[in-house]
């Protein structure tokens, strides 16, 4: 994978909501940045409440108006409700989230935006159920303008979640523990500022000497204004109260009432220049928190919260003076109180102004916006697939269900040092594991419940790892290399490890990766570690994955046709793998150790094709073929075979297609095992090919890809202990023999640093009382053969990989015979 991409994005898409004028204030600031940033792109709005249906948003917004001035305390019930039930949080939003989620799609897959950032929570309700869904891949970022992220505000599968202040961060947790955050400055124009505050009042036409409250409650001018005003006109030392009304008329009508018998008192409609207006005042006083007080502190001014609204204004009260950042008045003495304080000690006054100032440069919207192009995609907390479970439930401390390869480099390796490499991986895997899923999951273990991955960004002095061996050190690569391999990885972290090798005799070099099988199978492993490490022009043949093309749902009764057939074949499959029956007892299968061993052999990729073509057979029939005639070759040195005898193989399938194969958004097991008796009795190589292709075909024929596959997601609906439980009952040597896989790899091998990654060697987990694992890889001009081997079940591993050179070998001969004959 190449490095974040520092191009700007073509469409931006902005989802608000009209609702009050906070939400697209907060929207409109994100565009005017996003419009400095990258002129040339085209920014588009869309209003939730809108999209989710005629009438939607004069309902919404009647209910809110309502809630607040009339009901509070329904307010505040469902509000508490939020944060108290996890399961009514839940509810609640997956209800906003499916019905926003689906008015959204349509509108997002015509648009095709590059970067989406909503400023609205059921918006981003919205955006999280496609997500949930596999129906978004678009970077996603949420601007939460209230000072308090409530759970309605926070979402897991969101990318980022810009929050007001630290404060608000750690409200951001606790709403959503595994929600990804990072604290903005304040998202409002650039107007909105620091400026003198005689020259903002003498243009707004007010006083310029004298203390000067403004009073502002949004653009619907709700909530306690008028208690308010009688505070600041009771207060001593207040010389002028400002008041916005807003577009509420009955309140501007009120208010020009009072002020034929208060000249201190100035009622305004609405303020098309809030900037200036907000610059000229000492203090503001607001009750909900949102964009009002974020503009009087990008301003540098004084916020007091006077009777908060219910709910959310409350929370955003609260938080900001637990913050630091407003002064809270929960009734009108306190607030006469405050504002007396205020006037009298200009110093007090200051401190608060200098705080907002603090908090308001402490970075660059600007530049935040900017960072959001290039957000790593972030994943919440979520439950292991049942194809993945179950490697964690097959998982013992005798037998660790990892897997890993072995990359050997070869060409301009000797252009850098062992300093230099170690760096250079260290750098790519900062920069780029975090926009890979399976390198940033750790692994978290629920007594009861199944595992889950979390998000956990990885360290490079914790997963890279370098050596040097040869005569003058005390290890040998071959004793390195197993001891690596027969270590598990660590599941207190991304369970992932990568060790640069070097020997020093012979200058051979080799990147080491072992991780958790939970985390894929071999396609990802080797796609993922490609695109971690692989050089950025080596990257482009491949590209990127396309976006999925929409396809027409079939009609009902086609849908229908399609889904009897499908259980018809897996019910065909079904019989088939109950009638294998158990496998037979081999010297292969015992008791398992840890210890392990390990073989290696690389055959010339050109030749291997040349003779599948030959034969008429794929490369991976071919593949199997060699290593039954292998396992024929070791079990007859040993005690001898006899006709018929076989060796029941599990034989992993991918069900990943050509198109989706280097995805690594779908990491993880997309794979099936099929049992296979491969014929290891004495017979003629031409046969042997025969009755593998046979056999294969035949697990094909009888539907064993898509049973297995059934099975593997029934298993996932049993609770954990008795999914544990099964799996460990079914993955095991009464079952099965041996371990064979033939993996698909690159055509066209990357390079690392410059140097070429000239082959790769698979390593396999083991079983429960299996002692052998046999994986074959195709890469460039090799395909690599690799072996794992229970120590004391199978103490040589590599004298079967010399089985299988010979047998390679003397399967050429027997067609440089023919072809001369």
């Amino acid at each position: 994978m190449t490095p974040p991409s520092t191009q700007s994005p073509r469409r931006v898409l902005l989802v608000s909501a009209t609702i009050g004028e906070g939400h697209n204030a907060t929207a409109r600031a994100i565009e005017d940045a996003a419009r400095r940033l990258w002129p040339e792109c085209e920014v588009a709005w869309l209003d939730s409440l809108e999209v989710m249906g005629r009438g939607v948003g004069p309902a919404f917004r009647w209910i809110y108006v309502f809630n607040v001035e009339s009901t509070p305390w329904l307010y505040n019930l469902f509000y508490r409700a939020l944060w108290r039930y996890r399961w009514f949080a839940d509810s609640s939003r997956r209800f906003v989230g499916s019905w926003s989620g689906r008015r959204l799609r349509p509108l997002i897959e015509q648009y095709q935006p590059d970067l989406i950032v909503s400023t609205y929570p059921m918006g981003t309700a919205g955006l999280d159920w496609l997500r949930r869904r596999g129906e978004l891949d678009t970077t996603v970022a949420a601007v939460v303008s209230d000072f308090s992220p409530h759970p309605f505000w926070v979402y897991s599968e969101i990318d980022q979640h810009y929050v007001m202040s630290h404060a608000s961060l750690r409200e951001l947790h606790r709403a959503q523990p595994d929600a990804a955050g990072a604290v903005c400055v304040p998202p409002v124009m650039p107007a909105f500022r620091p400026a003198d505050k005689a020259v903002s009042r003498h243009r707004m036409g007010l006083p310029e000497q004298g203390f000067l409250a403004l009073i502002s409650c949004g653009s619907l001018g709700f909530g306690s204004i008028e208690r308010a005003v009688q505070a600041a006109l009771q207060a001593p030392g207040v010389d002028c109260v400002v008041v916005t009304c807003g577009r509420n008329e009955r309140l501007l009508h009120r208010l020009t009432q009072l002020h034929s018998s208060e000249p201190r008192l100035v009622p305004l409609d609405w303020v098309d220049d809030m900037a200036t207006l907000t610059a000229a005042a000492d203090v503001v006083i607001t009750n909900a928190g949102g964009a009002t007080a974020l503009e009087a502190l990008a301003c540098g001014r004084t916020v007091v919260m006077f009777e908060p609204i219910a709910g959310h204004g409350h929370g955003n009260a609260e938080l900001m003076a637990h913050a630091g950042l407003a002064e809270l008045c929960p009734d009108r003495p306190g607030l006469v109180e405050t504002l007396q304080r205020l006037t009298t000690d200009p110093q007090r006054l200051h401190d608060i102004e200098q705080r907002a100032l603090r908090h308001t440069e402490s970075g660059d919207f600007t530049q935040q916006v900017a960072a959001l192009a290039e957000l790593p995609r972030h994943r919440g907390k979520q439950t292991l697939r049942a194809q993945d479970a179950f490697f964690v439930h097959a998982d013992t401390p005798t037998v660790p269900q990892q897997t890993g390869a072995i990359l050997l480099v070869e060409e301009g390796r000797a252009e850098m040092s062992i300093e230099q490499w170690t760096d250079h991986l260290a750098d790519l895997i900062t920069r780029r594991a975090p926009h890979l899923p399976m390198l940033h999951r750790r692994l978290v273990r629920r007594r009861g419940r199944r595992a889950a991955w979390v998000t956990e960004w990885p360290d490079p002095h914790r997963h890279l790892h370098s050596r040097v061996v040869g005569t003058r050190h005390d290890v040998h690569w071959q004793e390195a290399v197993t001891e690596f391999f027969a270590t598990a990885v660590r599941t207190d972290r991304p369970p992932w490890e990568l060790l640069f090798l070097h020997d020093a005799d012979d200058g051979r070099t080799a990147l080491l990766i072992k991780l958790h099988h939970a985390l894929g199978d071999g396609v990802a492993v080797t796609s993922t570690m490609t695109r971690l490490l692989a050089d950025p022009d080596t990257t482009q043949r491949t590209g990127s994955p396309a976006r999925p093309r929409t396809r027409a749902r079939p009609r009902i009764r086609q849908r229908v046709q399609q889904r009897a057939r499908q259980a018809r074949t897996v019910a065909r499959g079904l019989v088939s793998l109950a009638g294998a029956g158990p496998a037979p007892v081999s010297e292969l299968d015992g008791p398992s150790t840890p210890e392990r061993r390990f073989g290696w052999v690389e055959l010339s990729m050109t030749k291997v094709h040349a003779s599948a073509r030959t034969h008429g057979v794929r490369t991976s029939v071919l593949l199997v073929t060699l290593l039954a005639e292998a396992l024929h070759r070791l079990l007859d040195e040993r005690d001898g075979t006899v006709p018929g005898q076989s060796l029941r193989a599990m034989v992993p399938r991918t069900t990943r297609s050509s198109r989706t194969r280097g995805d690594t958004e779908a990491s993880g097991n997309r794979t099936v095992a099929v049992s296979v008796d491969l014929p290891v009795g004495p017979m003629a190589p031409e046969e042997r090919m025969a009755e593998v292709t046979a056999r294969l075909e035949a697990t094909q024929c009888y539907g064993q890809p898509m049973a297995a596959g059934s099975v593997l997601t029934a298993l996932g609906v049993l609770p954990a202990p008795v999914h544990r439980w099964v799996v460990r009952r079914m993955y095991q040597r009464r079952f099965f023999n041996v371990i064979v896989s033939a993996l698909p790899g690159s055509r066209y091998p990357p390079r690392v640093a410059g140097a070429l990654i000239a082959g790769v060697l698979p390593v396999l987990p083991l079983a429960r009382g299996v002692g052998l694992g046999i994986g074959a890889i195709t890469w460039g001009e090799m395909v690599g053969v690799g072996i794992t081997a229970d120590a004391r079940l199978t103490p040589a591993p590599q004298q079967l990989a010399d089985h299988v050179r010979a047998a390679f070998d003397d399967l050429q001969n027997l067609l440089e015979q023919d072809h001369e004959s």
